[in-house]
């Protein structure tokens, strides 16, 4: 049911051995040359490909990622990369998303859970959860909190206006207050709240403060309001943890219609990620609610 790609014998023993490892049935390899092709060796039918791009050159990766990226939508195969930090951008520009997989140097331990994902249909969020609580739910949380704030706060606005006593009762009979305008921030506003979130990790343990979801939000908030376009590696970057981990939160992003990617069209070895509309509108609200009530974004 796994297909290894792979030119590097020593890193195709080690998915052979992750497979074997999770009761997987080996079913075929190819090289990278024969991925360019399209000619996958395989006995049967595949559910899971395991590319192995580690020290492959960024032009044939380019050349042949789009290959395994048809497969991966035409089987229906799950995908598992394994890859080097200098090769996300050129990854992630053919394969994000759902039933695919990316894990930066991975272990052989790393790559049986991925693949245990992919051919058990274990959840991710059981072989990943340090916390207790899935990041599918930590993700939903977030798209909440954002809603919650917003309507706490202009409660909270109304509640205060309401608060005056009788003197305010004619404010019952009036119309409608008009609706304060909405003053987007600027770009250092939003990275003056970025570093100031880095500025943690100066007084307190690594990984104390790990929010690698609103750290992107963030990026691609302050990169929009500078005309900035963001790559999937810098963005990583931002997210300011494991390269993994930041791959796997912006492939649930993306899924959850808060990111959407947007190819280089001069760079086929490259896509920009960028908000989703509805995203930029949720970030819009968050930071006018903030101001209308003199608070601080953290």
């Amino acid at each position: 049911m796994a297909l290894i790609i792979a030119d590097d014998s020593a890193i195709a023993a080690d998915a052979e051995q992750a497979i074997a490892l999770v009761g997987g049935e080996f079913r075929g390899q190819s090289d990278w040359q024969g991925a360019i092709a399209g000619r996958f060796d395989h006995n049967g039918p595949i559910e899971l490909v395991a590319a192995e791009v580690q020290g492959v050159a960024l032009d044939i990766l380019a050349a042949a990622l789009p290959r395994i990226a048809e497969m991966h939508e035409s089987a229906r195969a799950h995908v598992v990369v394994a890859l080097d930090v200098d090769q996300i951008d050129v990854v992630t520009a053919a394969l994000l998303g759902d039933r695919v997989e990316l894990l930066c140097a991975p272990t052989v331990a790393d790559r049986a859970a991925a693949f245990a994902v992919a051919l058990t249909g274990f959840s991710r969020d059981v072989l990943h959860d340090k916390s207790g609580d899935g990041e599918s739910a930590q993700l939903r949380h977030l798209n909440e909190e954002v809603a919650r704030i917003s309507r706490v706060l202009a409660r909270l606005s109304a509640d205060e206006r309401r608060s005056g006593g009788v003197a305010d009762r004619k404010i019952a009979y009036a119309a409608p207050p008009t609706a304060p305008a909405v003053i987007s921030p600027t770009g250092a506003e939003i990275r003056r709240v970025i570093r100031a979130r880095r500025m943690r990790d100066q007084f307190f343990a690594d990984g104390l403060f790990e929010d690698p979801a609103w750290d992107m939000l963030l990026d691609l908030y302050a990169a929009e309001i500078e005309g900035a376009q963001v790559s999937v590696s810098s963005l990583c970057i931002a997210a300011a943890v494991a390269p993994t981990t930041a791959l796997r939160w912006i492939a649930r992003m993306t899924d959850a219609g808060l990111f959407v990617r947007q190819p280089d069209p001069f760079d086929r070895r490259r896509a920009f990620l960028a908000l989703s509309e509805s995203a930029r509108e949720k970030m819009g609200r968050y930071f006018a609610a903030l101001r209308q009530n003199g608070l601080e974004a953290l």
